[in-house]
């Protein structure tokens, strides 16, 4: 699994912040590491007199799936890391939702269910 990071100028896109989102998105979803080809992250900050100190980083995942449609997530928070801990939270639930929807297993159950049906 490919991860990528791309910042906006104002963003944190230091090899040493590549290196913290390698690690806790290889953490996160080993589970699913069969099924991913790439993780994208796109990091990048608010700076606006209005919103000061509160939301001020986005983070934006893209999880590219095998034979599946990408899947995307974007979190906002105060701070980078913050961004990044919530965007992977929903990273999992939707791509353990895609595979899900996508996984032959799952529809095969469902018809046995149906024929086992007592009538």
């Amino acid at each position: 699994m490919q991860i990528l990071l791309h910042s906006d100028p104002h963003a944190d896109g230091s090899q040493l912040m590549a290196q913290h989102l390698s690690a806790v998105v290889t953490d996160a979803m080993a589970h699913f590491a069969e099924h991913i080809t790439r993780v994208e992250a796109h990091l990048s900050e608010v700076h606006s007199q209005a919103r000061s100190g509160t939301d001020g980083s986005h983070c934006t995942l893209e999880a590219r799936l095998i034979g599946l449609e990408p899947v995307i997530v974007k979190d906002h928070a105060g701070s980078a890391h913050q961004a990044i801990d919530g965007a992977l939270r929903k990273l999992r639930r939707a791509v353990e939702a895609a595979l899900a929807k996508h996984d032959p297993r799952q529809h095969r159950g469902r018809a046995a269910d149906a024929d086992e049906s007592p009538d």
